[in-house]
């Protein structure tokens, strides 16, 4: 076998037939036509293809004689398929032909991505001779402006990684066009004029109109529930829907449920999302080779952090690597369309390309290296919460000991205009559960787990996500247990009975607290065995007010010895609660004085406050409705200020219920409820059902 016009050999046997491939024509009057065609059907993007004729089409200002503009997404999002779209529908714009270059091409060739390889092949395109093209670049693109002089071409310039010399392909025929795409925003080509346009995944709605298309209507409709679920699986990325609709057509067994359960493991989704050489994982490597190597390094340890969502000091950590070089490296993984903004300094990944990023992690990445990136990020997280709590509250009882590493850790909340401790601890706190269920799957990481739950736990006493907080002090007293810290394990399970409780489940708070008691008396420590006195006592409230009150006093005498004076302030609020509770409406409220003193003077404005509601509970039972009313509008007033929400709520219930006995103004008593509902609600917090309902009932009746 040769290849070529002409063979010499010394003995020829047999006939010999040349087959001689025919070489472009050649001449001025050739009309190329060379974008690929669309074999599948093209859905939505239809503000694209408007923003396309404004730019280039005849909808551009008559003062542009040269379109140029620039596509930028993620491989496999549909820059292709969308310039393909455009160019199909525009060919009488373009009477003189439509140039393709695929740079993809170019890079696996011997050239690489060249910019005078693709001006040889524009030029081969436009009808010139292969011995007329000049060697040198500069010779070729001047060549190139006098044969696109006078024609109207559109050159598509596609998969471009590289930006440098690109716009010396803009054609000099007036209305003519240059279209380039590529996976990043390559700011250089908006410095040479391009308009630039981002191409985005699809929405469900065009995610399930590409696959109704491509399966039918009627497989759709038999199973529509399934059919989106895939559509979300594939994270609107359509060559990953492609993938999934072709595996379908191709295997009658198989169905849209079937497939949907598979892809949802994300251990095989990736791999689920491919037809023999073709998949998402090869698309994405298109992008991912080009990546400099400690970008892709910062990629692939991307991939394996826990949360959704992280910011560059996140991100540093992660790699090991400071947050000066984390930033730029950042940028290029939001240029190249792999990360997304989500606003405040966070990124988050596209889900497929996190499993991808996971993939080449584990591929990739040393033994080992997982495993100490989830020690690196679990501290960072440690010390940041630590470091919040502590702002918000000084003197709360801690059984951590975080001398050491708090000493040489910068603190964000102190600087000046820097966010607020509560409002991080708030935007972060899914990426924080994400953490600690990480760092807890690892036997080395037990007493970092036990150390960020118990500074987690102060979210929670302002935002009651009772699911979370439960979650987070499980896994806390569990690594606690596990690594023998029997005060630290008393503290996490008493503490896991206010959630226990919250939820109905007092049998489960029961059981956590007397294992809690067990392990206070061998940690010998005379504070936490006060604490956990504190939380038997408020499960008691709930059974038996002799017992609560006695718990109360075990507390008060305990912290008195150990001269713990918060303690002693607090032991005293819970056991006027309960003394009014029990009837001795006198007593409780002179003891909710003297907590309320001690509480103010300790600069406590938030139990300072929980105190003041329970004191205008008080001045309703002994008939001073006025007086209750008024302290307990102060109360929920104070306790919104200190953003002790579910406490506003409790003291807002107590007020509407008063108003409702005194036929106060049932407008205020309807706002008073409806904003307790609220936050209920956002808490998940089963009396939001029984708040609802006397809502519900209320308008009825009225």
């Amino acid at each position: 076998m040769v290849h070529g016009p002409s063979v010499q050999a010394q003995r020829i046997h047999g006939g010999i037939t040349f087959n001689v491939q025919a070489q472009p024509g050649v001449g001025p009057d050739i009309r190329p036509d060379e974008v690929p065609p669309l074999p599948f059907p093209f859905v939505n993007c239809l503000l694209c293809l408007a923003e396309l004729d404004a730019w280039l089409g005849p909808g551009r200002s008559a003062s542009v004689k040269v379109g140029f503009g620039a596509l930028y997404g993620m491989s496999g999002v549909g820059k292709t398929a969308l310039v393909s779209r455009w160019a199909d529908g525009k060919r009488d714009l373009f009477p003189n032909g439509q140039i393709y270059v695929d740079f993809a091409v170019l890079r696996e060739e011997a050239e690489g991505e060249d910019v005078s390889e693709a001006t040889r092949q524009c030029l081969r395109s436009l009808g010139v001779d292969e011995s007329s093209i000049p060697a040198s670049f500069a010779e070729r693109t001047s060549l190139f402006r006098s044969c696109s002089s006078g024609r109207r071409l559109l050159v598509v310039l596609d998969n471009v990684s590289r930006p440098e010399r690109v716009a010396s392909l803009i054609p000099k025929g007036e209305g003519s066009a240059l279209l380039v795409t590529s996976s990043s925003l390559i700011e250089e080509l908006a410095a040479d004029g391009a308009r630039m346009m981002p191409v985005r995944p699809l929405d469900r709605a065009s995610g399930l109109e590409l696959l109704t298309e491509r399966c039918g209507e009627a497989a759709i409709e038999a199973d529509v529930e399934s059919a989106e679920r895939l559509v979300d699986l594939c994270g609107g990325l359509p060559v990953a829907l492609h993938i999934v609709a072709a595996r379908l057509l191709t295997n009658p067994g198989l169905t849209m449920a079937r497939l949907a359960g598979e892809l949802a493991d994300e251990s095989g989704r990736l791999a689920g999302m491919s037809l023999g050489e073709r998949s998402v994982s090869a698309v994405l490597d298109l992008g991912y080779r080009e990546f400099p190597s400690d970008v892709a390094r910062l990629y692939r340890l991307l991939g394996w952090l826990p949360g959704t969502t992280f910011d560059v000091g996140v991100a540093a950590m992660a790699a090991d690597i400071d947050t000066q070089s984390a930033e730029t490296m950042l940028r290029m993984l939001v240029s190249a369309g792999l990360l997304e903004p989500v606003g405040d300094g966070r990124h988050r990944f596209h889900g497929l390309v996190r499993l991808h990023a996971r993939e080449r992690a584990a591929d990739e990445e040393p033994e080992g290296e997982r495993l100490a990136l989830i020690r690196r990020v679990t501290t960072h997280y440690l010390a940041l919460t630590a470091l919040a709590d502590r702002s918000i509250r000084l003197d709360r009882l801690r059984v951590t000991d975080l001398t050491m590493l708090l000493a040489t850790a910068p603190d964000p909340f102190e600087v000046k205009g820097g966010q607020m401790p509560l409002d991080w601890l708030e935007a972060e706190h899914r990426n924080i559960m994400d953490v600690l269920r990480a760092a807890a799957c690892e036997e080395t990481l037990r007493t970092q787990v036990w150390q960020l739950s118990e500074a987690f736990t102060v979210l929670f006493y302002y935002y009651r996500h009772l699911g979370y907080w439960r979650e987070s002090l499980e896994l806390g007293a569990a690594a606690a247990a596990a690594s023998l810290e029997p005060a630290a394990e008393a503290r996490l399970r008493s503490l896991l009975s206010r959630p226990l409780m919250d939820q109905g489940k007092y049998e489960a708070a029961r059981r956590e607290l007397d294992a809690a008691l067990a392990c206070a008396e061998v940690s010998g420590d005379l504070v936490v065995r006060a604490s956990v006195q504190e939380f038997l006592g408020r499960h008691w409230e709930h059974f038996d007010l002799a017992r609560a009150m006695d718990a109360y006093r075990r507390a008060l005498e305990l912290s008195t010895a150990a001269n713990e004076r918060r303690g002693v302030a607090l032991a005293t609020f819970f056991l006027g609660c309960v003394q009014d509770a029990d009837g001795d409406h006198g007593k409780a409220l002179s003891t909710l004085r003297r907590a309320h003193a001690e509480l103010t003077a300790r600069d406590d404005p938030r139990m300072a406050a929980r105190v003041l509601a329970a004191m205008g509970v008080a001045h309703d039972h002994l008939g001073e409705h006025d007086e209750a009313i008024r302290t307990l509008s102060v109360a929920a007033r104070a306790l919104r200020e200190q953003r002790a929400t579910h406490y506003e709520a409790q003291a807002l219930v107590a007020l509407a219920g008063i108003r409702e006995r005194s036929a106060a103004d049932p407008e205020a008593v309807r706002a008073d409820l409806t904003r307790a509902l609220e936050i209920y609600e956002a808490g998940f917090n089963p009396e939001a059902k029984v708040l609802r309902r006397r809502l519900e009932g209320e308008g009825a009746a009225d």
